[in-house]
């Protein structure tokens, strides 16, 4: 199973190029499933086949179906007002009823990863393909399942459920109510829940796949775009530039546009697997629109993990250089590489806690877990070079041993 993940900037024809690219593939012999994470029914406009909650077949090899937000919200909270009963009876809480709430803030996002989830895992089909939100939604839902892990992490620390037999007695002697089972039994759950979508985004078979239209305004947010993803560690496969006019246009009005549409293209070439779709002259409607859009349908083969790796270099870290050897700058230096294409120096920004390292580039941040080898070092230094950024450690002596 494959999980193709498309995303871009709003109105630049993302779900068209979602359901054109699943099109494609089911044409060429793969079994593909198309997931819409649209309230409305988008997608389904685009193929021409109205798309709900329950899979529906688009035709023969393509099957659609919707992220359904408020049947999930109301699953879940019958299921944990039932978890809960006991503590619900001591407080005397009226239960509410599924049916008389919406979905709240933030059911939607977990909607769409449990269905991405589940997606991916099913047996049913060679390629997924997901029309993720536009371009700051959909980064912000790829980060979720790794910032709720960190969060639950830290709530409710999976070391201390050792001492889970010993609550009630520890509750009375501090005379505060200590959490209770079921407490910890939802946190181990939504644990193994957002590590097996964690799973999915790192696995071999995904791909990240941006759509944007040519230009300064789709310049700008596909560096964005490409900026968020490094910081995450997921790699792009390829890059949709949609909606192009012909080069041979005749009406001079339309000629500068068609130079800023060549330059954006030529920019873009130096980073991405760039696909040129041209424009048909009317929003695609239906199979026959998608075809001749003629975009890539199954992404390249497998081979390098979805998540790239952020590698650390510089001398053995066996050992602390002792004083007799050589005793240049870079002596025990090690150093942290960082791809984010497009950082600006002025964007970034670097704060450690701990055992973690916090990164801020533009808009986006990430905190992440230090490799072992660094959390006995402090830090040096930074530098952006090549869109790369390299943060320099230097072993505490007091953490490293030195050898005689």
């Amino acid at each position: 199973m494959r999980t193709l993940l498309i995303t871009g900037p709003g109105g630049n024809g993302r779900t068209t190029v979602a359901a054109a690219t699943a099109l494609a593939a089911a044409r060429s012999g793969a079994r593909v499933l198309v997931l819409g994470t649209d309230r409305v029914d988008t997608l389904g406009a685009a193929l021409g086949t109205p798309v709900g909650a329950e899979p529906v077949e688009v035709e023969q090899g393509l099957t659609a179906r919707r992220v359904d937000a408020g049947t999930d919200f109301r699953a879940d909270l019958a299921a944990l007002q039932d978890r809960a009963a006991t503590v619900l009876d001591l407080l005397g809480a009226s239960r509410l009823d599924p049916e008389d709430l919406g979905p709240l803030p933030g059911a939607e996002e977990l909607s769409v990863l449990r269905a991405l989830r589940d997606a991916a895992l099913s047996q049913a089909y060679d390629l997924l393909v997901v029309d993720l939100p536009p371009t700051p939604q959909a980064l912000a839902l790829l980060a979720l399942p790794e910032d709720l892990r960190r969060c639950l992490r830290r709530l409710l620390p999976p070391e201390r459920q050792a001492a889970r037999a010993l609550r009630p007695v520890l509750g009375r002697l501090a005379g505060v109510p200590m959490p209770a089972e079921w407490l910890y039994g939802t946190a181990a759950r939504w644990d193994t829940e957002l590590a097996a979508v964690e799973a999915v985004l790192a696995d071999r078979g995904t791909a990240v796949r941006l759509v944007a239209e040519p230009g300064p305004a789709g310049a700008d947010a596909v560096r964005a775009a490409g900026l968020g993803l490094a910081l995450r560690g997921l790699r792009t496969d390829a890059l949709v530039a949609g909606r192009l006019l012909p080069e041979d246009v005749e009406d001079g009005r339309l000629a500068g546009l068609v130079a800023q549409q060549r330059k954006t293209l030529d920019e873009w070439r130096e980073t991405y697997d760039v696909h040129p779709v041209a424009h048909l002259g009317r929003d695609p409607r239906g199979p026959d629109d998608l075809a001749a859009l003629a975009v890539p349908g199954m992404p390249a083969a497998e081979g390098a993990p979805a998540r790239v790796e952020w590698p650390v270099t510089g001398p053995a870290h066996s050992r602390l250089p002792s004083s007799e050897e050589s005793s240049t700058a870079d002596d025990g230096v090690l150093v942290w590489h960082i791809p984010l294409p497009g950082a600006r120096r002025e964007e970034l920004d670097l704060i450690r806690r701990g055992d973690e390292l916090a990164v801020t580039a533009g808009p986006f941040r990430r905190t992440v877990p230090l490799p072992s080898a660094l959390r006995r070092c402090t830090v040096d230094g930074a530098a952006l070079r090549e869109g790369e950024l390299r943060i320099r450690f230097r072993p505490d002596p007091q953490l490293w041993p030195r050898t005689p």
